[in-house]
């Protein structure tokens, strides 16, 4: 049976990760109250913003940016679209 979590950003207990993201207590936080469905979404969500952004990953303020940037997406605070973005109705 899958581990199940009560997902932070879909308020709703949902299939938890299979493993922490990252190293260290951030990571930890993440498996701990993040879904899959939540961590796909982000991945999307960053593909997006570091193609339409330009953001090249070697630069320290790029992975800042995106870095505050998940906090918010997860947390449910209003975060960056790529400019021009419509969401799907």
């Amino acid at each position: 049976m899958s581990r199940m979590v009560f997902c932070r950003k879909y308020q709703k207990e949902l299939q938890g990760l299979a493993q922490p993201p990252y190293p260290g207590p951030k990571g930890q936080d993440l498996y701990d109250n993040i879904s899959q469905q939540a961590w796909q979404d982000w991945m999307s969500h960053q593909t997006m913003l570091i193609n339409e952004k330009r953001l090249n990953m070697m630069d320290m303020e790029a992975r800042r940016y995106l870095q505050e940037q998940m906090d918010k997406f997860f947390s449910g605070e209003d975060y960056d679209q790529a400019d021009g973005y419509v969401a799907p109705q």
